[in-house]
């Protein structure tokens, strides 16, 4: 997952301002208004404000409940907090089952089995991140770090620096 510049970081609040009036105009949300959500809830998480975050994303997928981009970012988010490991794993498994090939899900599964010292599985699918998004840093530094716990220094060393070829 990317985050933004400093010059986005700066334009996050506005940002919040024009999806709330945007959800307050929807009145009754349904479904078709999760990706609103979904970004209004990035741009919290980012500002680090995580229980405002954690609210819209959560009511996202109560209108949505099966929606791979929000199971993803939530689950990713809540991996990368320490918090509901078990829940948030579910749900990237969850949107790893509805999107296979898409490399942000990919690679969150992959830190996810990172994460809990599953590394051999892990490894599996950060390289599969890596070739369906070659170019990104956050997927390339992933892979690094897997491959750094499996004793596979060298290999970690070149993905770190492709890593920072990419940022």
């Amino acid at each position: 997952m990317t985050t933004p510049g400093p010059s986005g970081r700066r334009r996050l609040p506005e940002a919040v301002e024009v999806y709330s009036q945007a959800l307050a105009r929807a009145g009754e949300l349904s479904g078709k208004h999760w990706p609103i959500l979904l970004a209004r809830g990035s741009c919290y998480e980012r500002m680090n404000k995580w229980e405002r975050a954690e609210a819209d994303l959560r009511h996202a997928l109560q209108i949505k409940p099966d929606q791979p981009d929000v199971l993803n970012y939530l689950g990713f988010s809540m991996l990368t907090r320490n918090m509901h490991l078990e829940e948030a794993y579910n749900m990237v498994e969850r949107a790893l089952a509805a999107r296979p090939n898409d490399p942000q899900i990919v690679d969150s599964m992959g830190w996810a089995l990172y994460l809990i010292g599953k590394y051999e599985e892990a490894v599996e699918h950060m390289e599969k991140a890596v070739s369906l998004l070659p170019s990104d840093p956050v997927v390339n530094d992933h892979l690094g770090d897997v491959y750094w716990r499996l004793g596979r220094k060298t290999e970690a060393r070149f993905q770190w620096e492709r890593s920072l070829t990419y940022s």
